[in-house]
């Protein structure tokens, strides 16, 4: 059933009540909205060259950033100011990408056709994982399992893998071998944390950061995937070296991320700054702004592998470009 309470914001309060009319729980009604803006990218990329693809397509890009903008109050609540302002600013995103789509419909740019297939091969693939409980956990595993072993083999500390954690819908908290929900299919929805690792030290007292698929860095895998992949024009022998690079990359820094914030975490536990906690503060803030960076990186790196992907990336940056009067403008349709 949809969470309804008189302090959320309209459009989040609006889909609460939809769910909750539908009898189903909001975070599926937002599943869903996703499914229906990916549906309808794919649609426009897959099908570029129907009359209905740029309509299609606007629908898509309006769907996917509502379903980002409801994520925000999320971030708000654990204050992660980097994640609220990029949520918050996708559904102006997606209303502007859609009104750009609907402009150019005769003749829609390359670089806006790819950014159809880049959102569409960065979102299946996630829901792909996080719709299939076996894949889910098995990912959450793999990250926690890489951490405990970087924090032992580093010597920064004896920590181990507590059992795999199921958070429930309605409240609590059980293991994941008592849980009665299909392992092939997400059935039902979990609460926030969904399937998640907690760690431990090794005399088995608890540490106060646990694992969940979010921790697993395949939000920033999925952005190199959907952006390779969708390169039309590209040879899958430069894809695959591109993926071969960026992937493995993204994992192994990943890992080194989440070391740090159990490190820091666990043994600076009375450090404070603006009234901001270790963890709060290395997770939100530092390994945030340190992630964005090591990406830019990355994005640089490929670049010289992949001009294409700089190509498309400086297109479709043009429009806001030029509203703040960095680039000028261009002759043709924008």
């Amino acid at each position: 059933m949809g969470r309804i309470t008189l302090m959320q914001e309209p459009l989040g309060l609006l889909v609460a009540m939809i769910a909750d009319f539908a009898s189903i729980a909001d975070v599926s009604l937002k599943l869903l909205i996703c499914a229906l803006g990916a549906a309808s990218l794919g649609v426009g990329f897959h099908l570029k060259d129907r009359w209905y693809a740029p309509y299609s397509s606007a629908l898509g890009w309006i769907s996917v950033g509502l379903f980002l903008y409801l994520q925000s109050s999320h971030y708000v609540e654990i204050s992660d100011p980097v994640l609220v302002l990029m949520t918050a600013s996708a559904l102006p995103a997606g209303i502007a990408l859609g009104v750009w789509e609907v402009r150019n419909w005769k003749d829609a740019p390359e670089a806006l056709v790819w950014f159809r297939g880049c959102v569409v091969w960065a979102v299946i693939p996630y829901y792909i994982v996080y719709s299939v409980p076996w894949l889910n956990m098995a990912l959450v595993h793999a990250t926690a399992w890489n951490t405990e072993f970087m924090l032992e083999f580093t010597g920064l500390g004896s920590y181990q893998m507590g059992p795999m954690m199921v958070d429930l819908l309605e409240g609590g908290e059980i293991p994941a071998s008592e849980w009665e929900g299909n392992r092939w299919i997400m059935a039902e929805p979990l609460g926030e944390n969904g399937f998640f690792v907690p760690l431990e030290h090794s005399d088995g007292t608890l540490v106060s950061v646990s694992f969940i698929l979010a921790c697993s860095g395949l939000q920033s895998m999925i952005v190199f995937v959907g952006a390779i992949v969708a390169l039309g024009s590209v040879e899958w022998s430069r894809k695959i070296r591109a993926l071969f690079i960026a992937i493995p990359t993204i994992h192994v820094l990943n890992v080194f991320r989440n070391a740090g914030i159990v490190w820091l975490t666990d043994n600076y536990t009375e450090w404070s700054i603006l009234g901001m906690g270790m963890f709060e503060f290395s997770h939100s803030y530092a390994a945030k702004f340190g992630s964005l960076f090591a990406m830019f990186l990355m994005a640089m790196a490929l670049f010289d592998l992949l001009p294409e992907l700089h190509n498309n990336i400086m297109r479709i940056l043009r429009p806001v470009m030029k509203a703040l009067g960095i680039a000028k403008a261009e002759s043709g349709s924008t």
